[in-house]
């Protein structure tokens, strides 16, 4: 059965203890939290004194997604302030080889992200070594977008990659997941679902965690 990941980025920001303990007051033990720093992304959002904030609050495991340029500068630092699991984008490093060791020397799980246009080639000769992969199923930067069709021939590729060569990584999914996008994605290997305005939006928030798990 897949996870369910409550987007941080879709809460009420002047609300955050309260989303976050009315999520887990619902089964949920895992928040994905967006850091983008307007130059990666064309955007920017949570940074570490948010995170430091919400950690006080709230013992679930937070999946840091950094959208930003040169992550290695800065994961020791997320990893020091409470981030249990760290993706980065491929595309945003040169070092990933030594980031990802920089995480899990750090005790930490380690993921990488693919952008919709970047090919699961580019991750071929790290995914033995990974815990997790981000496949983006939008253009990563804003909330509320449509779900990208063609991502689910990638989905479906990483699968086949992963039972052929035994590997025992996670595949996560992101961006316009609601019902039915869910069930697509379920269908084909994901285990972690980001979701975000769906669910945060939602009129009764129970109700479409509990159909989004189901």
């Amino acid at each position: 059965m897949a996870k369910v990941l409550p987007s941080i980025l879709s809460a009420d920001f002047a609300n955050l203890e309260k989303d976050i303990k009315e999520m887990e007051s619902y089964g949920v033990d895992m928040f994905h939290i967006d850091v983008m720093d307007g130059n990666f992304v064309p955007n920017i959002s949570l940074g570490f004194p948010v995170i430091e904030s919400i950690r006080k609050i709230s013992k679930s495991t937070f999946d840091v997604h950094l959208m930003i340029a040169n992550p290695e500068k800065y994961v020791e630092q997320f990893c020091k302030i409470g981030a249990d699991m760290i993706s980065f984008h491929i595309e945003a490093t040169n070092h990933a080889d030594r980031l990802i060791q920089l995480i899990k020397e750090n005790g930490k799980k380690a993921g990488i992200v693919l952008n919709p246009q970047t090919p699961i080639e580019s991750i071929k000769y790290l995914l033995e070594k990974i815990d997790y992969v981000l496949i983006m199923t939008v253009n990563p930067g804003f909330g509320g977008q449509k779900f990208i069709d063609s991502m689910l021939e990638k989905i479906s590729e990483l699968d086949t990659i992963r039972e052929n060569m035994g590997y025992e990584f996670l595949i996560q999914v992101d961006g316009g997941i609601n019902i039915e996008t869910a069930k697509l994605c379920t269908a084909i290997g994901v285990d972690l679902l980001v979701c975000g305005s769906f669910l945060f939006g939602a009129d009764n928030k129970k109700e479409v965690l509990e159909e989004l798990i189901k």
